[in-house]
């Protein structure tokens, strides 16, 4: 007869129950013990026993795993080697009661099946995502960093300096800034080991991964920075977090490129249109124009832009004046475009008539597509494709020599 629920009503999602009519919180913090509801069997809490929970929360991008005694309301930390800890489960009973399992990411380990012994804290890797062992000597960990942007707010990011253990930048020299603007929007990106990210960091280039305003994991007033500004906040949070790191001497002002897949390719497309600041961008099945996602997208996300930028087509000036397809006339740096040719979410077209609009105007532009593709590359060796083509490109636009084969790009 006791319901169990996380509730945001005191500004972050905090669990709560409710029992002979009334309600109370279990464990009030600045922390957030859900995650937005875009899949199916999401589960950030578990029953370890009748009055003991297993949950899992995140502070400042970074997440924890804790159990909390019912009877008492006192939250334990259980120390774990985790940053990232989604699928919680477990199973009431008396020997089941000791052990947990969760999905764990960190900036060393890609998502594992993991178990744990409540009792010890010892946690036994059931299964990884991938077998395959990291020199650690070229793998770039992640500062969670926050910094000032827009109306004296600050924004998050996680901040990858340049690591090969190989080679070393040239004294006094600073490194390209690579600004990844993640898709969603809604949504946030982690700190779990990702090869993209990875990628660019053994190859000299600094990132920074921004989870701007509209991102969850850091409260409700957070995530609601982007209800009716979407194409305004994230855009001034990824031009805010590059100043930042320019002005901490930590990156080189020249060469700031933004990339980003989806929404994430909107803001990329909207911050070469309306921000003068990058030097180059790539844009992974962005949206161009507004006005078309409102009304071809599928039927899940259908009434979305609502929120995001205004209802629809009451406010249509609204999406006409924050798609990049209609003002081609403000794009002055080099774009490179990917695109899935069988993508019902943003289909092909967004792509194509950005391609067009901006050969038309002068702009240095490639245009990559892919065959039997959807919204998300899946195939490894298109990803590869990509990513070769992408860091080819940067290599042009930034005058430097690519270490061993380029994947050749048709710059028009």
């Amino acid at each position: 007869g006791t319901l169990f629920f996380v509730s945001d009503r005191t500004g972050w999602w905090n669990l709560h129950r409710l029992r002979a009519g009334r309600g109370e919180i279990l464990v009030e913090m600045e922390a957030e013990f859900g995650r937005p509801q875009w899949v199916f069997g999401l589960s950030t809490y578990a029953f370890a026993s009748a009055d003991r929970i297993i949950c899992s929360y995140t502070q400042r991008g970074v997440w924890y795993l804790a159990t909390l005694d019912l009877s008492t309301r006192t939250l334990r930390r259980i120390d774990v080697p985790y940053t990232d800890i989604t699928s919680v489960r477990a199973a009431p009973g008396r020997a089941a009661s000791r052990r947990a399992a969760f999905v764990g990411g960190s900036p060393t380990e890609a998502p594992s099946v993991v178990t744990v012994d409540l009792a010890t804290g010892r946690c036994e890797v059931l299964r990884r995502s991938w077998e395959h062992p990291m020199d650690s000597g070229f793998l770039s960990i992640p500062e969670a960093i926050e910094f000032p942007t827009a109306q004296d707010r600050t924004a998050h990011a996680f901040f990858y300096p340049p690591r090969n253990r190989d080679y070393a930048a040239p004294a006094g020299e600073r490194p390209p800034l690579l600004v990844i603007s993640h898709g969603g929007p809604t949504g946030a990106t982690s700190s779990t080991l990702s090869l993209s990210i990875q990628f660019w960091t053994s190859r000299g280039f600094a990132v920074l991964d921004v989870n701007y305003g509209g991102s969850t994991g850091y409260g409700r007033a957070y995530r609601e920075r982007l209800n009716g500004q979407w194409g305004i906040v994230d855009i001034d949070d990824c031009v805010n977090g590059a100043r930042s790191l320019v002005e901490r001497g930590q990156v080189d002002g020249r060469r700031l490129a933004i990339r980003g897949g989806s929404a994430g390719g909107y803001t990329t497309l909207a911050a070469l249109a309306f921000r003068d600041v990058f030097a180059a961008g790539a844009s992974y099945y962005g949206v161009s124009d507004l006005e078309a996602l409102a009304t071809e997208t599928h039927k899940f996300e259908s009434r979305y832009l609502d929120r995001l930028v205004g209802p629809y087509p009451e406010r249509r000036d609204l999406y006409v004046q924050r798609s990049p397809i209609h003002f081609t006339d403000r794009f002055s740096c080099p774009m490179i475009l990917f695109q899935g040719l069988e993508d019902k979410v943003v289909p092909p077209n967004q792509a194509e008539r950005m391609f067009t609009a901006l050969r038309e105007r002068g702009i240095s532009v490639a245009y990559v597509p892919f065959e039997g593709e959807q919204h998300g590359f899946r195939r490894a060796e298109n990803i590869r494709q990509a990513l070769d083509a992408e860091l080819s490109f940067y290599s042009r636009v930034f005058g430097f020599d690519v270490a061993g084969p380029a994947q050749p790009v048709q710059l028009r």
